[in-house]
């Protein structure tokens, strides 16, 4: 089956399991029962705002990026609301991609029948061939298992790279994916850093429809950058051809939870604050899009 996914999509991104216990909760070790229902409580107010502000796009545009350990019930319920859900597959917090459940990798993707599975990897063109050639061939299993499958598969690809490599960026961005493609990687979206320029845009779109991917799409992730940056981001992609929108988390929802969790406002507050959020970003990018 030939991979592609060309409709606009804006995903709100919580996904985060380590960053999100030890940066926001300050948790070093094995939660609490207690922690992580509070956690998990945490997940649902990001979706609750993400539902208040659901109609800033057309229906199946808007949607949830969620993680089983503490989202499971955040991804039915997203799920029950009519929303496109991605979930992610990957072990959190690793240099190496592996499997979040390892073989058992299948039956956890099939207990939700999200539309989207997730994968977080960290390849780099001009790193470890080793490991590089180890990764491709779990991620091209990924590829094998969801091909003749409705569910799409959405890669969020990271290429570590020293200070003084960051101008080459984009061009080892594109690299990065004509290897894995090469290897038999085939994602619906790629989901890529920001970069600085259309032009640097461009030429991953281009790399991630190379060979006669057509419909293959981009989106952006935000890193945890400051509004200002994600907007530039976004103002830059939505120009380009390919790519498709964004898939943000912390930028929209991290100050919300941090004065929720400090006792500075309310759930209520803290809802309305990651809605507004939400919606200020989905019009961004919708007003920088190039005409059709």
């Amino acid at each position: 089956m030939t991979p592609g996914y060309d409709q606009p999509l804006y995903i709100l991104a919580f996904d985060h399991r380590t960053s999100f216990q030890t940066k926001l909760f300050g948790i070093a070790g094995t939660p609490t029962p207690d922690e992580r229902e509070r956690i998990r409580e945490a997940k649902r107010i990001i979706l609750d705002g993400l539902l208040a502000a659901a109609d800033a796009a057309p229906p199946g545009t808007v949607g949830a990026l969620v993680d089983e350990e503490n989202g499971a019930a955040v991804a039915r319920a997203a799920k029950e609301h009519g929303l496109p859900v991605a979930m992610a597959a990957e072990r959190s917090s690793v240099p190496e991609f592996d499997f979040e459940y390892g073989e058992d990798f299948a039956r956890h993707i099939e207990d939700f029948e999200p539309d989207f599975v997730k994968i977080l990897a960290r390849y780099n063109p001009e790193g470890d061939r080793e490991l590089n050639r180890r990764q491709a061939e779990r991620l091209a299993r990924l590829s094998d298992y969801l091909g003749p499958r409705d569910t799409k598969y959405l890669f969020e690809l990271i290429v570590p790279l020293a200070p003084d490599r960051q101008s080459a960026r984009s061009r080892l961005v594109a690299a990065a994916i004509g290897e894995l493609q090469a290897a038999g990687v085939e994602p619906d979206i790629w989901k890529v850093e920001g970069l600085d320029s259309v032009a640097d845009f461009r030429l991953v779109a281009e790399a991630a429809r190379a060979g006669g991917r057509d419909d293959v799409g981009c989106v952006v992730l935000g890193a945890g950058a400051d509004e200002a940056t994600v907007a530039n981001w976004l103002r830059q992609a939505a120009a380009v051809d390919g790519f498709i929108g964004f898939a943000i988390g912390r930028t929209i929802f991290w100050d919300a939870l941090t004065g929720w969790l400090a006792r500075e406002h309310d759930r209520e507050t803290a809802v309305d604050m990651i809605a507004g959020n939400y919606r200020r970003t989905i019009e961004l990018y919708e007003s920088a899009k190039a005409p059709a």
